[in-house]
């Protein structure tokens, strides 16, 4: 089924699994690759709230910029230098980033591992967040999946998610200005976090979060 193109200017809840629950990630290596070629095809296009990398799953809370903040390709030297004349002057498309990142670490993948095939279910699932509440619910919802899970006794504990770097003052490429807007300040983000309330229509929204843990 064909999902709408990513709009600008707006918020969403991005999640993915390995097809057929395939593991995503063996090693920590996969990790840092996968948040590395994340930071080359997405970061261009979208502001990061939160994320949150689990072994065959994962979650994203993301604003795709107006066009206006989203530079050329020349300008982010994003192009390939034989095709450099071509699209010196056109943007990267938000939902064609995202087709970028999960085809060059797949192939990666499949080349690492000897394995053939879509490594993740396609499409991408996405969903608009258009009021305030549920932007902060999404995001403490993804931080704490590893918990959850039982894969880790706290949030900050988990290496494969953003909750450790935004509440830390170390440099991040996440929006962590944004983010503390959003909740009213690093204070209350942590308070929210360890009390985060049962939302049961949210929750069945937001199915990934009950994708078994292999």
């Amino acid at each position: 089924m064909e999902k709408k193109s990513l709009e600008y200017g707006q918020y969403y809840y991005i999640y993915n699994r390995g097809n057929n629950g395939e593991i995503l990630f063996r090693e920590p290596d996969n990790y840092k690759y996968f948040l590395t070629l994340y930071a080359k095809y997405i970061s261009p296009v979208s502001d990061t709230l939160a994320y949150c990398l689990m072994s065959n799953h994962f979650h994203f809370a993301i604003r795709i910029k107006e066009e206006s903040e989203i530079k050329t390709f020349s300008e982010l030297h994003l192009f390939d230098n034989n095709k450099k004349r071509l699209i010196t002057d056109k943007k990267p498309n938000p939902s064609s980033q995202f087709a970028h990142l999960f085809d060059t670490y797949s192939k990666s993948i499949n080349k690492t591992y000897n394995r053939s095939g879509s490594l993740f279910e396609h499409p991408f699932e996405r969903k608009m967040i258009e009021n305030e509440w549920y932007i902060q619910r999404s995001i403490a919802y993804i931080h704490e999946n590893p918990v959850k899970a039982r894969l880790s006794n706290t949030m900050a504990a988990y290496p494969w998610s953003s909750y450790t770097s935004l509440v830390s003052e170390k440099p991040t490429r996440l929006n962590r200005e944004l983010v503390m807007k959003i909740y009213g300040g690093k204070e209350y983000f942590i308070l929210y976090h360890g009390c985060i309330p049962s939302v049961p229509e949210f929750e069945a929204d937001i199915k990934v979060s009950k994708f078994s843990i292999e």
